[in-house]
């Protein structure tokens, strides 16, 4: 898993921080929980932007609801 499998990071971040409302979080936060992830691997020529974090909290608000 890595940056641009938004969809599978937000149905991890459901099911292992429940807890958490993901419009709360900012996006550094949002960073170090994906990476913390088990099976996260960033991969070379696939960085993290703004709009990548954009989507993974959008997914995660949506998988939430």
């Amino acid at each position: 898993m890595h940056w641009l499998d938004v969809q599978r990071i937000a149905e991890s971040l459901v099911d292992i921080h429940p807890d958490i409302d993901p419009v709360a979080v900012a996006f550094p936060k949002l960073k170090a929980l994906v990476a913390a992830l088990p099976g996260f691997a960033e991969q070379p020529g696939h960085p993290c932007n703004e709009r990548i974090l954009e989507a993974i909290q959008q997914a995660w608000i949506d998988e939430r609801d």
